[in-house]
């Protein structure tokens, strides 16, 4: 019998992008596929996903929900089946998803993201005529509240699953908007939405699931430490029989260098000299020289999180040693900065764009030689997925899923054939610095250093797999709740 699924997400690739769970999310329906689920996934309706829907059916109103007119709307749009909160007053706004142009948060986006989780809810109990999900699967703190709506209503005997994709961002907001969600008194305390004095939606979520997931093994360990648990560690510790560690996989149709028009060259990991056209046209995009040095990539968010802060010195560092860096990606103004100014002293070595653009990622990881993620923690990461696919090799923090993912370049794995990249000590500066000095001799090092791309390229992070460990629970809850 196939499963029927809900998603509930802010984003959803190719609709709304801003980070790694655009991607997952966007993945996810078509992986499951073969393994017997049926997902419709449920967003907000922002302008650019209103602007990709074809033909649309309304198939619920809301004259008044949380203050706003809404309608859920039913499209299918490039394979994906979607319901779309389709709420003007919540999301018709220029700027980004979560906030306006300057990177401020939306003053109302519990609201906003209340409205989306409470439809979700709704759908679980069943407002669709002739649908209505088996499990309810949410995602990260915009959508977490659904778990709660659930819960605390008539669809709590439904199997719902929460995804953490990043614990530092948990939906806190003030105590005082508790009234306005619509929740019956109960829900608030310490085993509800209530969250040291305040109201927390990911903390909701959490303690209301059947089911925890994070994006990769090692993180679903890290999170269990007050390190790492970014205050929610004792919560985790107490369902720690409820936590799954699934390893996050890629697309392999659009991220596949044997046919990616992206890409000015295709190649796979036997024409590796095909690259050389790649490399050409990054040094072009970026500015930079064109030489054989070796050319590292970031492709990030340039937050602190990220570990760009220790990547202002490191870049000297790599330009000392002759090397060269093209960075794309915003996030903390001061970085950018930084950054900006790295690039200007050394131009031709270090070229910066601010700011974020799909295509140009594909070319960055298919004319990089190495990607650069000196990340403090990383749930699971798909960029350095996406770099082995490319035989762009890795240069990652040990920390979640890069340490998951990347094979070190230690003398064991190089004779094994087995080494896909470098790993390091994470938050230590001295330490990315060792790394890059590795990284220079090792790229010197040609046949090693293909021999790497190679190992890389030939690693499965398909969907496969972790497809099938999701199947596997979404059964193994919907037969607990039987």
């Amino acid at each position: 019998m196939t499963i029927k699924l809900m998603s509930v997400a802010s984003e959803i690739y190719p609709l709304i992008k801003t980070g790694g769970l655009a991607d997952v999310v966007g993945a996810l329906p078509g992986a499951l596929v073969g393994q017997g689920v049926s997902v419709r996934t449920l967003v907000p309706g922002y302008p650019a996903v209103m602007a990709k829907l074809g033909k649309i059916k309304i198939v619920h109103r809301y004259p008044d929900l949380f203050g706003a007119a809404a309608s859920l709307l039913a499209a299918q749009v490039e394979g994906l089946d979607l319901l779309v909160l389709d709420a003007p007053g919540f999301f018709a706004r220029e700027g980004g998803p979560y906030g306006d142009h300057g990177g401020n948060d939306w003053p109302d986006n519990w609201r906003r993201f209340a409205a989306l989780s409470r439809a979700g809810a709704d759908v679980a109990e069943g407002v669709l005529k002739g649908w209505r999900p088996d499990v309810v699967h949410v995602h990260d703190w915009q959508a977490a509240m659904t778990a709660a709506y659930m819960r605390f209503g008539p669809a709590a005997h439904v199997p719902k699953l929460v995804t953490i994709h990043n614990l530092a961002f948990q939906g806190r907001f003030a105590a005082d908007i508790f009234p306005n969600l619509g929740l019956p008194p109960e829900a608030w305390g310490v085993d509800g939405v209530e969250y040291y004095g305040g109201t927390g939606f990911l903390k909701a979520g959490l303690v209301s699931a059947d089911a925890i997931t994070t994006v990769s093994p090692s993180y679903a360990q890290e999170i269990r430490s007050p390190v790492h648990g970014m205050g929610l560690d004792g919560l985790i510790n107490g369902r720690v029989d409820r936590l799954h560690g699934i390893l996050n996989g890629v697309d392999t149709d659009i991220w596949n260098p044997v046919a990616d028009a992206l890409i000015p060259k295709a190649y796979g990991a036997r024409g590796l000299g095909k690259r050389a056209a790649n490399r050409h046209a990054l040094e072009d995009r970026f500015g930079l020289d064109h030489d054989d040095a070796p050319l590292c990539i970031i492709v990030s968010r340039l937050t602190w999180q990220k570990g760009m802060d220790l990547m202002i010195d490191a870049a000297e560092h790599l330009v000392a040693l002759g090397g060269k860096l093209a960075v794309l990606g915003s996030g903390d103004h001061v970085l950018e900065g930084a950054l900006l100014g790295a690039a200007d002293r050394h131009r031709g070595r270090i070229g910066v764009q601010i700011g974020y653009d799909e295509p140009l990622s594909h070319l960055m990881q298919a004319g990089g030689d190495a990607i650069l993620i000196p990340s403090r923690f990383e749930p699971c990461g798909l960029t350095q997925l996406y770099a082995l696919r490319y035989g762009c090799v890795p240069v990652v923090a040990r920390v979640g899923g890069l340490a998951d993912t990347v094979i070190d370049a230690n003398e064991a794995a190089i004779g094994a054939g087995a080494a896909t990249g470098i790993v390091f000590a994470p938050d230590a500066a001295a330490a990315l610095h060792g790394a890059i000095n590795r990284l220079a001799a090792l790229h010197a090092d040609k046949p090693l250093w293909e021999a790497m791309q190679r190992a890389g390229m030939r690693a499965d992070f398909s969907w496969t797999q972790s497809a099938a460990r999701y199947a596997d629970l979404y059964r193994s809850l919907i037969a607990e709740a039987a």
